[in-house]
């Protein structure tokens, strides 16, 4: 049997992790979508849940998310009633951003489906593989500290 293709490519540690992570995110997004939810709309929930109620702006910087694009998921997510957008009680001009109790129970789910898809990901190495490969994707990806 011949050697896979593009061996230099595939010895490269950032092809590795590229796909792994393609691997980790259809992992993730197919346990999300058995509850009817996008990546986006999750980290937006997760997000509004850490920092509620956050003002709009805040929130899309939070996540690094364009404030168009944060607009179309908050307006996904509050027509389906997960979350409320008041005016901001610091600052009237800008709107606050909280869960509704739907949002939180949905909010759960999630990521009880994301813990399980993750379980699933990391399934070939053994729990101190795990803990051990964490730290160092920790130390390798500037979210340290």
């Amino acid at each position: 049997m011949p050697d896979a293709p593009l061996p230099a490519i595939r010895s490269l540690p950032s092809w590795l992790l590229g796909r792994a992570a393609a691997r980790g995110r259809a992992l993730v997004a197919e346990a999300l979508a058995a509850e009817g939810v996008k990546m986006w709309h999750h980290v937006v929930l997760s997000a509004v849940r850490d920092l509620a109620p956050v003002a709009q702006a805040d929130l899309g910087r939070s996540v690094h998310l364009d404030p168009k694009d944060l607009v179309g998921i908050l307006n996904d997510l509050q027509s389906a009633d997960l979350v409320l957008r008041e005016p901001d009680p610091r600052d009237r001009r800008k709107n606050a951003v909280s869960l509704t109790g739907e949002g939180a129970r949905l909010l759960k789910r999630c990521e009880r489906a994301a813990q399980v898809a993750n379980a699933e990901l990391l399934a070939p190495l053994s729990a101190a593989e795990r803990a051990q490969f964490m730290g160092l994707l920790i130390r390798i990806s500037g979210t340290e500290g």
